[in-house]
């Protein structure tokens, strides 16, 4: 499933730009391609990220994976609630799963990321 509101990565983060913050997921593709997942590093509030860079990773049963940054930005907000539940990111990525919120420090990053339809043909 794709969402079509979000902007991607061919690594599959997404991103939701809501004026000059945005959050931060992995794709619905990236969880079940993972499986369960059953633990989740994210970084500090007030932390910076940078586009293209790990700023935590995911681990699953069978695999541990880098989370990248779609975008660069100061952590604003981590979704806490993954500490204890952090198979949320495999039952609702787009949702719930969500893992950081950041400031925006460069907009124009967005210009490299994928629409949802390139994200589609890039996953099929």
């Amino acid at each position: 499933m794709v969402k079509q509101d979000l902007y991607y990565t061919e690594s599959h983060e997404w991103v939701k730009i809501e004026g000059d913050e945005a959050y931060i997921g992995i794709t619905e593709y990236a969880a079940k391609e993972l499986g369960e997942i059953v633990f989740v590093e994210l970084p500090e509030e007030g932390d910076e990220v940078k586009a293209g860079e790990a700023f935590g990773s995911v681990e699953a049963v069978k695999a541990v994976e880098d989370i990248k940054a779609p975008m660069s930005g100061e952590v604003v907000e981590i979704n806490e609630d993954l500490e204890d539940t952090p198979e949320m990111v495999s039952k609702d990525a787009f949702g719930d799963g969500w893992l950081v919120k950041i400031k925006l420090t460069n907009l124009d990053e967005k210009e490299n990321l994928l629409s949802a339809a390139d994200y589609a043909k890039l996953i099929d």
